[in-house]
């Protein structure tokens, strides 16, 4: 070599060798500096181990110009080194763009609509010509063999992203599962090779889901049954992914779905027999909802499911209301709770899955979608990951997209998450069947939620009696030139050779005949109407009235207690607390020695605890929970110097249930639903959601409305969560006083629930207990203090808590020295923070006539515990409601409408604020002043 600055370094040497090899280049046809280079490659191997994969570094290498002739004869003009590295790097920027953009280019949409033309995406956007296409570029940055044609790679890339699949994935910032999805997607070209039985499975599958929709509608005409048709890919595809999931070591699964193709899931996935759907058609069996019951396409079911290979999985389809995405954080609920089952017994691996079949406008517009995301990862709401179909129609009820969303797809708002978002075309069941395999094999490995996007239309309108044309004039001109999904596979089927006709007619003509005959023994006149009864872990529960469920005990040993609430004070030798969180343990031990009275965090720890040491699960969320909002809880402490956390409740005995505690997301929705859920799964366990603020738990309206409070008398199903609000008038504003307890007490029929607003830690700690104890499960609203918290009266004795039990009404506290208040004139009866305030105000004035009582459960509410209360006193003396919220507000208005102007035969009227639009003054002088109002009318002074 003439000039030593061309000597090139080991990159180049490598990069020589790899190119000479991969065209075929006879060394000896090459000019005499090239061949030199060549000649020193051995001597040079030493170095290349530093270089990595073939052509990782060859940007470096800047050789004169190369002509030689390959072993074939033809010849080659090698670019200088600086135009192959040119030439490199758009290659792999075409490479990239079609990862991150190929998905727009995608044939995901069944009705054919044009796809942007993207240029980023067309290789003479990068300078690239047709005799660019046969020439050989590194693909270091594909998965495959290490170099392909131009026209190889646009194959690949093309097969991959943008057939009936497109996938967004670019988003994923863990590099690790952006190279699984990479090489899983590449590695096949995102396509899979189906066995002949495989292919079968999906048409009868397809066959069962097109008949189904088609028998109902010619047997029941007019009827609603939000019919699947346009969308029956889904029905494969559940198959597919429980399949799949069986084989993945899973065991339960549980599906959140609205209405759209539930009855067509309930027949063909969760094999609900068909004959019970018909008979709900003909809705012969009314007499068994007289005020009760749901619409057949709310209804859930619970089955055992068989696969092919014999495994059996237990699949539950919730029950949901028509607040389509509501059920989404439910059924996470219920895998999470399953699952802490399971680790309890088994110490493994949670064996549920959550699926969510969603609908394309409700995925976009519904903010509880975006919530339920969020939680996902989040250790108190992680499910080992949810598999999320979106079944698009392309239209919401009557709302194109582009009118209600302002994204791109409808699943933009999950890229917020590490997963894939698979969007694919429901008319082709194969890319389906390969994007569900995917999504259910990522789930597997990386415990994450996976999106399948599956690209549908809605055969009919909205409901079997809508016209779609109305809105939509084209879109439904094309879907009535289409066909099935069925009728299409069918066809690929066909040209296959694999199935015959013969094959496919035989699948039908099974399936029809089975409808029909699950239609006339819906029509026997001795069906018996099953219902999906709930399982064995509710075997000793009950719901229904309360009277006719007893009181249990609540009382613990007192010495047992005292040691429990001191070990709630304790944290390992080398844990350094916050100083200003001694002072408060301290004062805890106190109370634990009998030396000072219990506040009201000492008696909700007692209660917590004594309930784990008896065995039962205690699991608390809420925002800010773990100290509390008002700094009163701290049952989770944190090391001042390395922020290490320890619960002490955790750790009271080596025998006792578990204890979690959990600062959730700013969520109110998302959270108590997922909370509900995990009480359907758990009816043993104390399990509550706190409101950072009561007024919060407006933001959580229709997991209470369409859930909490109605799904006994909807579904027969019970629930024991325990809503802890924060509610009282103290000044704080508006915001910060209600939590809107006469809305809870409008929704109070058929002892549905509890609502409760206690006054001492006594009374709360029985009162938790008593919702794990008594057999009967009914949700549980208390409306917890504020001042309360600390106030120098509102303490209990360790011997209220060891010796006493929960009173539903506390009577009036006498004079000291005596046992009842003589010559009463009034009754006095509240609930809540304001029952300190009246003894203030009556001391003040001496007003030894007053009597005042205070109502801790305010529902149910029993006359004969009125009587037993009001007994003491003479039947003609008047009782006064006394509360601090506005007079439509708060429970007069609820206690007027039961008991009217006389209650239990008592004159009965209210000392309240002035009906108002607001709950309260933002002046803390205002509030001051029409408090003193409040209790001037109260004592009759006003």
């Amino acid at each position: 070599m003439s000039d030593p600055a061309r000597t090139p370094n080991p990159a180049s040497l490598a990069f020589a060798e790899d190119l000479f090899a991969e065209w075929q280049i006879d060394p000896a046809s090459v000019s005499p500096d090239w061949r030199a280079y060549f000649e020193s490659l051995p001597e040079a191997r030493k170095h290349t181990a530093q270089v990595g994969p073939k052509f990782q570094n060859y940007s470096i290498f800047n050789p004169p110009e190369l002509h030689a002739t390959s072993a074939n004869g033809t010849a080659h003009t090698a670019l200088a080194a600086g135009d192959v590295a040119a030439q490199q790097d758009k290659v792999d920027q075409l490479v990239r763009s079609y990862r991150v953009r190929g998905h727009l280019i995608a044939k995901i949409d069944p009705l054919e609509r044009p796809r942007p033309q993207l240029s980023e995406l067309d290789p003479a956007s990068y300078g690239f010509g047709e005799a660019d296409l046969d020439r050989h570029f590194s693909t270091s940055q594909l998965f495959g063999p290490s170099t392909m044609t131009l026209r190889q790679i646009l194959e690949k890339l093309r097969a991959t992203y943008c057939r009936s699949i497109g996938v967004q994935f670019m988003h994923i910032d863990d590099l690790a599962r952006l190279n699984w999805l990479r090489e899983r997607m590449e590695g096949t070209g995102n396509r899979l090779e189906l066995s002949r039985d495989e292919q079968l499975r999906i048409l009868t599958k397809l066959t069962d889901a097109t008949l189904f929709e088609e028998f109902i509608q010619k047997k029941f005409l007019g009827a609603k049954s939000f019919s699947l048709e346009g969308s029956e890919s889904l029905i494969p595809l559940m198959d597919l992914a429980i399949e799949r999931a069986a084989g993945q070591g899973i065991t339960d699964v549980v599906v959140g779905m609205a209405h759209r193709g539930r009855l067509n899931v309930l027949a063909n996935v969760m094999h609900k027999g068909a004959r019970q759907i018909f008979r709900e058609f003909a809705d012969v069996d009314h007499a068994l909802y007289r005020m009760g019951g749901d619409v057949k396409y709310h209804l859930g079911y619970t089955s055992e499911y068989e696969t092919a290979a014999g495994a059996k999985l237990a699949i539950s389809l919730c029950f949901n209301p028509s607040h389509l995405e509501f059920v989404d954080p439910v059924a996470m609920g219920r895998v999470r709770a399953r699952d802490d089952n399971e680790r309890a017994r088994e110490g493994g691996l949670p064996s549920s899955l959550t699926m969510l079949i969603h609908g394309d406008a409700a995925f976009a517009g519904q903010g509880v979608v975006q919530e339920t995301l969020n939680m996902s990862q989040l250790p108190g709401y992680n499910v080992g990951g949810t598999i999320h179909v979106i079944v698009n129609n392309q239209v919401g009820f009557t709302t194109d997209p582009q009118d209600g969303r302002s994204t791109t797809y409808a699943t933009d708002v999950a890229r917020m998450l590490q997963c894939p978002i698979l969007h694919v075309n429901g008319e082709d069941p194969e890319a389906v069947a390969q994007t569900i395999r995917l999504a259910m094999d990522f789930r597997k490995t990386w415990r994450s939620d996976v999106i399948v996007d599956m690209y549908a239309y809605r055969r009919r309108g909205h409901n079997e009696g809508d016209e779609p044309s109305f809105t939509q004039p084209r879109m439904y001109e094309t879907i009535r030139a289409r066909k099935t999904v069925r009728e299409g596979y069918l066809d690929h089927l066909l040209q296959l050779g694999g199935v015959t006709r013969a094959d496919a007619d035989a699948i039908e003509e099974q399936c029809r005949a089975q409808l029909e005959v699950e239609l006339d023994a819906s029509k026997s006149k001795d069906y018996v109407y099953q219902s999906s009864a709930l399982g064995p872990a509710w075997k000793p529960y009950k719901g229904g009235r309360d009277a006719d469920v007893p009181e249990v005990p609540t009382v613990f040993p007192k010495e047992r207690l005292a040691k429990l609430l001191d070990a709630t004070t304790h944290s390992p030798a080398d844990f350094v607390v916050h100083p200003k969180l001694v002072s408060i343990l301290e004062r805890r031990t106190e109370m634990a020695t009998g030396a000072r009275p219990l506040d009201w965090a000492a008696g909700e720890a007692a209660a917590f605890a004594t309930l784990a040491v008896q065995g039962a699960r205690v699991r608390l969320s809420g925002q800010d929970c773990e100290r509390g909002t008002f700094s009163h809880r701290h049952a989770v402490l944190h090391d001042i110097e390395t922020g290490r956390r320890h619960m002490p409740l955790a750790h009271l005995d080596p025998e006792q249930g578990p204890i979690e505690i959990w600062n959730s997301p700013l969520s109110e929705t998302g959270v108590m639903g997922f909370e509900y859920g995990y009480t359907l799964e758990q009816p043993e366990a104390l399990i509550m959601w706190e409101a950072q603020f009561g007024d919060f738990v407006n933001a959580a309206q229709v997991i209470i409305d369409q859930f909490l409070v109605s799904a006994e008398e909807k579904w027969k199903r019970l629930s024991g969560l325990v809503l802890l609000l924060p509610h009282a008038f103290e000044g704080q504003g508006p915001e910060h006083s209600s939590a809107r307890l006469e809305r809870f007490l409008q929704l109070c029929a058929d002892d549905n629930i509890q609502v409760a607003n206690v006054t001492t830690p006594a009374q709360l700690f029985h009162m938790l207990r008593r919702q794990v104890m008594r057999p009967w499960r009914k949700p549980l609203v208390v409306m917890t203090p504020k001042s309360l918290l600390r106030h120098p009266r509102a303490v209990s004795t360790l011997d209220d808590l060891a010796e006493g039990h929960f009173h539903r009404i506390l009577a009036d506290v006498p004079p000291e020295g005596t046992t009842r208040r003589e010559n009463v004139s009034r009754v006095l009866l509240c609930s809540g923070k304001i029952y300190y305030e009246l003894e203030d105000e009556r001391a003040k004035r001496k007003a030894d006539d007053v009597a005042i009582l205070r109502l801790e459960q305010i529902y149910p509410l029993q006359e004969r515990d009125l009587k037993d209360a009001f007994g003491a006193y003479g039947n003609d003396v008047p009782v006064v409601w006394v509360q601090e919220e506005p007079a439509n507000m708060g429970a007069w208005q609820h206690l007027l409408v039961r008991f009217g102007p006389r209650i239990v035969g008592r004159p009965f009227s209210s000392a309240t604020r002035a009906a108002a639009a607001s709950p309260a003054t933002g002046s803390p002088t205002s509030h001051k002043i029409e408090q003193q109002e409040v209790l001037d009318r109260a004592f009759g002074r006003a």
